[in-house]
């Protein structure tokens, strides 16, 4: 007889995975209370790299099934999913997702909508690529530069190198013109260095 295992996921310790316990029981599964593995864990770890999730495969068997209320309690983005899917079917488990209609992931219409969401997925990744290099293309039409505005204008550059060069510290100087050390050092980076040099830190 096939046993089933529930993986609930949640991302900070403030979270519970109450509300996903009572959506799998709403879907009809019975979940035995010791095979609800519930884990607490950014979902941008890899599934493999998770503590409890090594837990939960560590005790499925072939026959058994696991479920999840959402695609991403499995992974952190599709590849990581169909990968962890793809793994989990080689062993004879199967894996159902509710937010998907309860769908087995392992099936063939389970690997049919894993497909369409991975095209998905990438359409959107390349759109994103597109919408970006268009956006560059137009600003530097513009005569704008991409990035981050520089932290100084040119006579503020020019002063900061002034009193680099007569030896202020890096810490005053980062005080002086309300910045950080870093923006202070790139442009002592930038000096010509003097034989010893009395430049100061």
């Amino acid at each position: 007889m096939s046993r089933i295992f529930a993986y609930c996921r949640v991302s900070t310790a403030d979270q519970t995975v109450d509300n996903q316990i009572r959506e799998i029981e709403a879907a009809g599964f019975k979940v035995e209370p010791h095979r609800i593995i519930t884990e607490t864990v950014s979902g941008g770890v890899q599934a493999s790299k998770r503590n409890g999730f090594a837990k939960v495969q560590d005790r499925l068997e072939h026959g058994d099934v696991l479920v999840v209320t959402k695609l991403d309690r499995l992974g952190r983005n599709v590849i990581d999913v169909r990968q962890t899917v793809e793994a989990l079917a080689v062993r004879g488990v199967r894996v159902y997702c509710l937010a998907l209609g309860g769908v087995d992931l392992t099936s063939p219409a389970g690997k049919m909508t894993m497909g369409v969401i991975a095209a998905v997925a990438e359409f959107e990744r390349d759109l994103l690529i597109e919408r970006t290099q268009a956006g560059l293309v137009r600003a530097r039409a513009e005569g704008k530069k991409p990035g981050r505005p520089p932290a100084f204008d040119e006579n503020q550059r020019e002063e900061i190198m002034r009193l680099l060069a007569a030896g202020m510290p890096v810490n005053q100087l980062a005080m002086k013109f309300n910045t950080v050390r870093r923006n202070i050092q790139r442009i002592k980076a930038s000096l010509p260095q003097k034989g010893g040099g009395n430049v100061q830190v």
